[in-house]
């Protein structure tokens, strides 16, 4: 059965695109609390490190990928349509909570590598610095 190229790229530009959206949406305080448990809770099946037995019906059945994507789709369907299209237009303009959090998150982590930087570069110059000090001191 040959593979179909389309559908797979499909599904990889979908999958970050509904996830980006949902984390919007969970994200939104205007969003019913039980859509937003009920992801959670797929999403603690899935990261958990106990299997779901496959006696047990459908979840059994899933495969981890696709209950990740059914729950996010279930998610996001049981959300306001308005918001919904809110979120998705943000998104798209690069102006979404999702964005917002991104940025935040790779100033914290370039803030964080600089840092980790400077301070091994820092000890390794003192130290070069000190055993040029003692070679001085020594042939002094």
């Amino acid at each position: 059965m040959p593979m179909n190229f389309t559908r797979v790229r499909t599904v990889l530009t979908d999958v970050p695109r509904h996830a980006k959206l949902a984390y919007c949406l969970l994200r939104d305080d205007r969003v019913p609390a039980p859509p937003k448990a009920a992801l959670l809770a797929a999403l603690g099946v899935i990261v958990s490190p106990l299997d779901v037995p496959a006696w047990v019906p459908v979840l059994g059945e899933l495969d981890i990928l696709a209950l990740g994507v059914l729950a996010v789709k279930v998610f996001v369907d049981a959300c306001p349509e308005e918001l919904v299209e809110e979120h998705r237009v943000a998104l798209k303009a690069g102006t979404s909570i999702f964005d917002d959090d991104w940025r935040a998150a790779r100033a914290v982590l370039r803030l964080a590598v600089e840092r980790a930087v400077s301070r091994a570069a820092g000890g390794r110059f003192r130290r070069v610095r000190l055993l040029q000090d003692h070679r001085e001191d020594r042939s002094a």
